[in-house]
């Protein structure tokens, strides 16, 4: 009896472990945009030799099946030959025991994927903004645990590269969503590293905290010492470019000063713009994971972007010797029962990788139908302020899929529309309550508030109070807390600032 309830936990602990592995290879699978997705695939097909990218079965298990509303490229010829596949069989069977495991994606990255005009149309010369994060943190020596908070991180990061979400919510959200439950510090301790990244002032939680890591990557000088003191000691009266009272009170000569200015204005407040300026120029060059068209008549509809990922199905020198295995399985020998369960082992894994494609085409296929529906009005008029308050947790309501999982399929990926390519995060927003109760999306009144700025008398321009008031005006109803808050969000100096 006892035995029996051995064995019955054993084989629950094996259905846990099997079931952790088939969701760790769709989270994986999912967060990849489409470039990463065709190398880690082309990988698989070449580690495994169970998979097969012609059917000659056609009820064979593919890619393909149960699958609508994404349209995908027609089938490949074979990679292999019938003879080139069961001599990559009678090899494999050779070798049985090597390592199984998803490759990691630095193997993914540096896979051979032998078409130049592949890697010239997609990569082009730079990377985007999260690619060029990505990378380095492939290069970074992180725990599992840490390369989860690290991407969390990475994804929670605003269009200027500052994490403006408070590291609490951050450990809260990473215990709701992900199941990962690690206090502030240990998040600490992962942005610390993500703040080592390039370029400078990546991840800083404020324009403080950005520009003293710029400073503190500066060599050790008189200069750097004096710069670092401006921007912890005297911050707000640099922000009002009160140079009088910073000359005062760290004693200063006049001339000293202006160097000292000089320096520090020569700093970037919003780092993640030194990505997404390459980013901006190389959009042609980044292959879209979405695509959605709106005909004059405002009907929208969209494709999911297969590029050269090829429909997959199981190869039948596999299933057959399965099959002639199994019949006959009395008589087995010791070496025919190891390459019944190599086969096995490649079956079952073929199967649960096709399995994970048809899900993510899934999702991702639910994921954009919703957000389209939500932002229709954007996707026909291409007008920044069409686009309505959305967040992550809108979209999981609609779609029923879990939070973690929009997060991801929206992380890395572009849409390429009728008025231009954008990343998926740019069509979420914030909902913000005007003083009449009205909800609206904060890129709106950011927009407006930056028109506003570039509009205003540059020897008379406004305060914050000011332009809280002509927002009010345009029916944009927000404190002038709210006012500042978005104008540093966007880089703008205060009024003393722009004065020219």
């Amino acid at each position: 009896m006892a035995q029996k309830l051995i064995d019955i936990q054993e084989q629950k602990l094996a259905l846990q472990q099997r079931l952790t592995q088939q969701q760790l290879m769709f989270v994986r699978m999912l967060e990849m945009p489409i470039t990463e997705f065709e190398q880690s695939v082309q990988a698989e097909i070449d580690d495994n030799p169970a998979l097969e990218v012609t059917a000659e079965d056609p009820e064979a298990f593919s890619s393909q099946d149960s699958f609508e509303g994404a349209e995908g490229t027609e089938s490949q010829d074979d990679l292999y030959g019938e003879e080139a596949r069961q001599s990559a069989l009678d090899e494999a069977l050779e070798n049985i025991g090597r390592d199984d495991e998803m490759p990691e994606a630095e193997q993914i990255r540096s896979s051979n994927y032998n078409n130049a005009d592949y890697e010239e149309i997609v990569y082009g010369e730079t990377k985007s903004f999260y690619d060029s994060l990505k990378e380095q943190m492939a290069e970074t020596e992180l725990t599992e645990e840490q390369a989860e908070m690290m991407e969390y991180l990475i994804g929670s990061l605003d269009n200027d590269g500052l994490l403006r979400k408070p590291i609490d919510a951050i450990a809260d959200e990473l215990a709701v969503y992900n199941n990962i439950y690690v206090s502030e510090d240990e998040l600490n301790k992962v942005l610390a590293i993500l703040q080592g990244f390039d370029p400078a002032g990546i991840g800083a939680r404020s324009l403080q905290e950005c520009l003293l890591l710029q400073i503190a990557r500066k060599p050790k000088t008189v200069m750097q010492e004096m710069m670092t003191k401006v921007i912890s000691k005297h911050f707000d009266s640099f922000m009002s470019n009160n140079w009088d009272k910073i000359v005062t009170q760290m004693q200063l000569d006049e001339s000293t000063a202006n160097s000292v200015r000089e320096e520090i204005l020569k700093l970037n407040p919003k780092p993640g713009a030194a990505l997404g300026e390459t980013e901006g120029i190389n959009l042609q060059q980044i292959t879209p994971d979405f695509i959605i068209d709106t005909a004059d008549d405002g009907t929208i509809t969209f494709t999911i972007n297969r590029g050269n990922v090829p429909d997959l199905y199981i190869s039948p020198s596999f299933t057959e010797m399965l099959k002639d295995y199994k019949s006959d399985g009395a008589k087995m020998s010791r070496s025919q029962k190891e390459a019944l369960l190599y086969a096995s082992q490649k079956v079952e894994r073929a199967r649960n990788y096709i399995e994970a494609i048809k899900q993510r085409y899934k999702t991702l296929y639910t994921t954009m139908k919703v957000i389209i529906d939500m932002q229709k009005d954007f996707f026909r008029s291409g007008d920044e302020s069409d686009l309505k308050p959305m967040v992550l947790k809108d979209v999981a309501q609609r779609t029923g899929l879990d939070i973690s999982t929009i997060s991801r399929v929206s992380m890395m990926k572009y849409a390429q529309t009728r008025w231009g390519m954008f990343r998926l995060r740019h069509f979420f927003s914030e909902g913000v309550k005007t003083n009449d109760g009205e909800e609206i999306s904060a890129k709106k009144i950011k927009a407006t508030l930056k028109e506003l700025i570039e509009n205003e008398d540059k020897r008379h321009p406004m305060n914050d109070d000011a332009l809280s008031r002509e927002l009010k005006r345009k029916g944009h109803g927000i404190a002038r807390r709210t006012v500042a808050k978005y104008r540093e969000q966007m880089g703008i100096p205060t009024a003393r600032l722009r004065k020219e």
